[in-house]
């Protein structure tokens, strides 16, 4: 352990992840708020940002720290045992900063009333805390098993197809869900908004 903490790559690692996250979050969060003129766009944009940036993120982070940038994604790899116990617990606490961070960075430079309004993943309330969270289980499990299939055909292929289609998992899971249950599949995502704007509100969803 004292030596992958002296390690310059366990550090490296850890930025990655810090920044991977900051920017995945602000990115989504930017394309979720309207701008001073316009209407609410609903979930395509928000989709479509976190397909991108998610492409993006991995092709920048992915040969440092494996580009996870989601304590749902990192947690998955320390139960099935690619992941050790302190290198997780690192990435996830560097995955809530960076999401705060982010947040913290576009609520500043934007409008205090629409940013607050946009940021947060909301549970309707035509919809249930249980709908909601069966929607997340839904959207989740399919970017996770996503991004286990990929990691097992890397080792035949290059990295570029898997890296598409993780962000087509995103962005698939953000138009199934966003309508229901905010479609987040990210606790880091939901985290860093709550703790800027202060809504908590069914956040365990």
């Amino acid at each position: 352990m004292l030596r992958e903490l002296r390690s310059r790559q366990f550090w490296r690692a850890m930025l990655a992840e810090l920044l991977g996250t900051l920017v995945f979050v602000s990115a989504i969060l930017g394309a979720s708020v309207p701008g001073p003129t316009e209407a609410p766009g609903g979930p395509i944009y928000p989709a479509l940002a976190a397909g991108v940036t998610i492409v993006a993120v991995c092709h920048c982070f992915g040969e440092i720290s494996g580009a996870q940038v989601n304590p749902a994604v990192t947690l998955s790899f320390l139960a099935t045992r690619k992941l050790d116990a302190l290198r997780a617990l690192v990435y996830v606490g560097a995955q809530c900063l960076g999401a705060s961070l982010g947040a913290g960075a576009l609520y500043v430079a934007l409008p205090v009333k629409t940013t607050a309004e946009h940021f947060i993943t909301r549970v309707p309330m035509e919809v249930n805390a249980a709908q909601a969270l069966g929607m997340e289980i839904l959207c989740t499990f399919q970017m996770a098993f996503t991004v286990y299939s990929v990691e097992d055909q890397r080792r035949k292929e290059g990295t570029e197809p898997g890296n598409l289609a993780i962000g087509f998992a995103h962005t698939a899971g953000v138009l199934m869900a966003a309508r229901f249950s905010g479609g987040c599949m990210n606790p880091a995502r939901s985290l860093g908004p709550a703790i800027i704007t202060g809504f908590w509100e069914n956040h365990w969803v």
